[in-house]
């Protein structure tokens, strides 16, 4: 077995990097639309709002999705170097 530590591919890394901004996006947004909301309920209807509303609804399943795909890339990956130490 190697002992030296795997590199994620570019994918990998833009997967990562993207599920997390938009996690966390979705998460500024989701809190963000509860103190507006709190505060002053037509200000919700008009503006930015609802794209910021819909934002935090969208934002997490599609990062939970990219979270899923990244852990299956990451899981391929490494069966594939288990099996390459393996046969030397």
């Amino acid at each position: 077995m190697s002992t030296e530590p795997s590199t994620p591919s570019v994918l990998e890394r833009i997967l990562a990097y993207a599920s997390l901004a938009i996690i966390a996006t979705a998460l500024l947004s989701f809190f963000a639309t509860l103190i507006v909301g709190m505060n002053d309920r037509q200000a919700m209807a008009e503006g930015l709002w609802p794209f910021v509303y819909g934002f935090s609804l969208i934002g997490l399943p599609v990062g939970f999705v990219l979270l899923i795909l990244l852990l299956v890339l990451s899981q391929r990956r490494r069966r594939a170097e288990f099996r390459r130490d393996n046969r030397s």
